[in-house]
């Protein structure tokens, strides 16, 4: 392979994971790999047993981010802690980050029609007009060097595209971004309809 596809790949997932809120890349050595962590220990420090109180959607997310002035030029903007209750999904997109515990936050549909068996909000024109202007939640959980945790999201939490999930921890919303974006980092996950499972 050459130093140019190198680079276009490496430019491609340093892209993916920049719009995740993730740094995707990272220096060998500073993250355990996924074989080293124990799923078992780290779900269990991850997921809690109760929903947590006043969650609130995306776009009521978003406002409350956006209601806090912009720092000055060149200084980052704060990280404020929310409570987010949204979908997994991404717009025709895979909301998940292979190999992350890492993925994307929609909207919940606030009507029946969604809850329907067998409902792809993806190719829902209802719900895609629906949704249009409302922000993306780019969930990101990390470890203690600051790094996505190395383990699928799905086999960590056992969740799916399409599930309904509560997420708190700290958040950022840049709204000079052409696409709203919150990007979350997370330090809890209460998944909805798990209970028996």
């Amino acid at each position: 392979m050459s130093r140019i596809e190198t680079t276009r790949r490496c430019g491609r997932h340093w892209l993916l994971a920049g719009w995740l809120g993730a740094v995707a890349m990272h220096a060998a050595g500073l993250v355990a790999s996924a074989a080293e962590l124990n799923v078992a220990v780290v779900r269990q420090q991850l997921i809690v047993a109760q929903e947590p109180a006043n969650a609130l959607s995306p776009t009521a997310t978003k406002q409350k981010l956006a209601a806090t002035p912009l720092p000055a030029a060149g200084k980052p903007i704060v990280p404020q802690a929310v409570v987010v209750a949204g979908r997994i999904g991404a717009r025709g997109m895979e909301p998940f980050l292979e190999n992350k515990a890492s993925f994307v936050l929609l909207e919940i549909p606030a009507d029946d029609h969604a809850q329907k068996p067998g409902h792809d909000a993806d190719n829902c024109p209802f719900c895609k007009k629906r949704t249009a202007n409302s922000p993306m939640v780019a969930v990101q959980f990390v470890g203690e060097d600051k790094q996505p945790i190395p383990i699928d999201a799905r086999k960590l939490f056992g969740v799916v595209k399409g599930q309904d999930v509560v997420i708190s921890g700290m958040a950022v919303f840049d709204p000079k971004l052409a696409i709203p974006v919150i990007q979350l980092t997370a330090n809890s996950i209460y998944v909805r309809g798990m209970a028996g499972r």
